[in-house]
């Protein structure tokens, strides 16, 4: 896939729904990963009472935002993550797609937002698992607070975020405010399923990783 042009990034911009109206839709709920199997035998990592704090990083000495761009990648070194990254939008019912459950190495940036650098929320999401297995971001819980999230982008830019908070929300009270609301700096939100598993409902929450863009490359 080549780079976008200055026109195409205009155009994409201008379509890109005020982040604040997509928190509205997303608010009901956020049932990303509907098709977790939840048979393996201890689960996915869940977040560590120390991970959960989500007080935001100094944003002393933070690089300056980024210009808008398509993402193409995203890495997460301390669960030997690297995945290809496709983008995502709303269903019929109003949640946030995830990429095909068939492909289990696969991230999808959500569209309705900034783009991983901009000012602002930006939101990648993934399945915790399928039919056969663990996905892409099975490990998401596990990760702690000072662990980096690396975002390549098609304008050969890798945004470099450092974590800061580690949850998990049910998903009948997800507080869409918190996890999507501006800090006034670039910042990451990370997504996957999580909780509770039942085969009637599937799980009951969502993994919700939280990160500030600390570098560019």
């Amino acid at each position: 896939m080549s780079a976008s042009g200055p026109a195409d990034e205009e155009g994409r911009q201008k379509k890109r729904a005020p982040w604040g109206m997509m928190a509205i839709v997303l608010l009901t709920g956020l049932a990303l990963v509907r098709h977790g199997s939840g048979q393996h035998d201890a689960g996915p990592p869940q977040p560590a009472a120390a991970a959960g704090t989500t007080s935001a990083l100094s944003h002393a000495g933070a690089p300056a935002a980024l210009q808008y761009s398509v993402v193409s990648r995203v890495r997460i070194p301390a669960i030997q993550v690297d995945a290809p990254v496709v983008p995502v939008g709303l269903d019929m019912s109003g949640w946030v797609s995830a990429p095909p459950p068939e492909s289990p190495n696969l991230a999808g940036w959500f569209t309705g937002g900034v783009s991983p650098g901009e000012k602002g929320t930006a939101v990648i999401v993934g399945h915790v698992d399928n039919k056969d297995g663990p996905a892409v971001f099975y490990g998401l819980g596990a990760l702690k607070r000072g662990d980096r999230v690396e975002v390549r982008r098609l304008d050969r830019k890798t945004a470099v975020f450092e974590i800061y908070g580690n949850e998990v929300f049910d998903k009948t009270h997800f507080p869409g405010d918190r996890v999507y609301g501006s800090k006034g700096t670039p910042e990451l939100r990370v997504i996957t399923c999580g909780g509770g598993f039942s085969e009637e409902h599937g799980y009951a929450g969502n993994v919700v990783v939280f990160a500030r863009m600390v570098e560019v490359r």
